[in-house]
């Protein structure tokens, strides 16, 4: 089941501009040091920031509040699962809001969709809710 869906673009340049002007005061309002740390790694940093912001946008979206109600930028972290996957971590106010969208019996699952095609970058965010599964040693 589809408890929330998201999805942001972005202009690349702007975030050039914001990193141009604002520096390490941008970043470290926005991003955690796991999503800086791997940004400022790559070749492409600027398409890699502006990717994250745009995940953090759609994910906010999806939650239903965007950035208000105890959601803020830093309780959403892009990160990847060992098969290389992009999700979402989200902490805060922001799991706060997962938990409280989330059915009772049910967990939620984040599905992140990222891509840049400069001038611009793109996410889309799928929140799904799946039944729990009863552990093995309550059956």
């Amino acid at each position: 089941m589809i408890i929330g869906t998201g999805i942001d673009v972005i202009d690349i340049d702007r975030i050039s501009k914001v990193l141009n002007r604002y520096g390490e005061r941008f970043t470290h309002r926005i991003y955690t040091s796991v999503e800086r740390q791997k940004s400022e790694s790559r070749v492409n940093r600027i398409e890699s920031y502006a990717r994250r912001f745009a995940a953090k946008e759609a994910c906010a979206k999806a939650l239903g509040t965007g950035f208000r109600k105890g959601v803020f930028w830093r309780d959403l972290e892009v990160s990847n699962l060992p098969s290389g996957q992009p999700t979402m971590i989200l902490e805060g106010g922001a799991r706060q809001r997962l938990e409280k969208i989330t059915p009772l019996g049910m967990t939620a699952m984040v599905h992140l969709s990222l891509t840049d095609e400069p001038p611009m970058a793109q996410a889309i965010v799928i929140i799904s809710a799946l039944l729990k599964q009863p552990n093995r040693s309550e059956s």
